[in-house]
């Protein structure tokens, strides 16, 4: 029977069984589960591992599971840290960086799915579909004309990030006949052209747009961006969708241009606090379609991720260079511990 001298641990959380029948197929990668019904064994084998599967999902993750100063103190083989999403909420990136752990995501491993998604939540709030179903269910005596929505096409769509998720939403809203802008820091006019945009700055993007929606990461640049001013920059009436992370939109300031009639509808998938508690006033709101960070929750996305993740993290311990880099400065120290550790080096970034 082989031996299995390689740990990987991952976060107790649901993956798609792909991913550990990937594992499965190596002989010397031993994968294990990490479970808080015996922490005592749960830490021991972090002590061991060499790389670590996360959870994106910050509140579902709990906290003393995050790859933090603390977390990263007690596992020193580690050599890095795979989120299950495209998001790293659950990781100190910083922290990892310091302590010459690479960190990789599965950025555009879901694109597709969530993508749908934010279509989906501009139609329903511009054919006022969810209005629809709740009233056709409880009440009678209103006019078709009381619903009455807004068409698409023709209205301008302002892109906020056009990564692997901005771009495919480019080329839907495109399908409908919308114009699209975007704006993002890391890409030029010429590269945002070809896909499917015109690159402007935020303040004209919130001024233009007849549908605002984010595609960002969260991070310190963008956190809090889309705050009471940004709202009142928006153009009035005009809607906002984010299938991005929570706290970058702030909630308590929507909920206000909302009331105020500034902001004409929201749809949003991302909750500073997932799921959002019962009473949250933006559920309270017939203007705002709300689900639960679930844009990226499907079958075939979730199997997307799960051979992403795999392959890349099984590709990283062989020593290859990772395709979706988060901290990519740290490859030289990762790689002088890599050698250290297994024993050959790992390739040049």
């Amino acid at each position: 029977m082989p031996t299995k001298p390689i740990t990987v641990v991952r976060s107790d959380v649901w993956l798609h069984p792909d991913h550990a029948q990937r594992y499965a197929r190596e002989p010397d990668i031993d994968l294990i589960t990490l479970s808080d019904t015996d922490q005592a064994a749960a830490w021991a084998a972090m002590a061991g591992a060499v790389a670590y599967q996360i959870s994106s999902a910050k509140d579902e993750l709990p906290r003393h599971w995050h790859a933090d100063d603390a977390l990263l103190a007690r596992a020193p083989r580690l050599l890095c840290v795979s989120t299950t999403g495209a998001g790293y909420d659950t990781v100190d990136v910083p922290a990892c960086t310091r302590a010459g752990v690479l960190v990789v995501n599965q950025g555009g491993a879901n694109a597709g799915s969530v993508a749908q998604h934010t279509l989906g939540l501009i139609l329903a709030l511009s054919k006022r579909i969810c209005e629809t179903d709740r009233l056709l269910r409880t009440t009678r005596g209103y006019s078709r004309e009381e619903l009455m929505g807004r068409d698409i096409a023709g209205k301008t769509i302002g892109l906020v990030g056009i990564g692997h998720i901005g771009r495919r939403v480019a080329a839907l809203a495109g399908a409908f006949g919308m114009e699209v802008l975007a704006t993002d820091p890391y890409l030029d006019a010429a590269e945002i052209a070809a896909r499917g945009a015109a690159k402007v700055e935020l303040d004209d993007l919130l001024a233009r747009s007849d549908i605002v929606s984010l595609h960002c990461p969260r991070d310190g640049s963008t956190l809090g961006m889309m705050d009471a001013a940004a709202f009142v920059r928006m153009k009035p009436g005009a809607l906002f969708v984010t299938t991005a992370r929570g706290g970058i939109h702030d909630e308590a300031a929507l909920a206000a241009a909302l009331e105020a009639g500034q902001v004409g509808g929201a749809g949003l998938d991302v909750w500073d606090e997932e799921p959002p508690p019962l009473d949250h006033p933006l559920l309270k709101r017939r203007d705002v379609v709300a689900t639960f960070h679930t844009a990226g929750v499907t079958y075939e996305a979730r199997a997307n991720v799960a051979k992403y993740a795999s392959e890349q993290l099984i590709g990283v311990l062989r020593g290859a260079y990772p395709p979706r880099p988060v901290n990519p400065e740290v490859w030289p120290a990762f790689a002088a511990r890599f050698e250290r550790l297994m024993g050959f080096a790992p390739a040049s970034a």
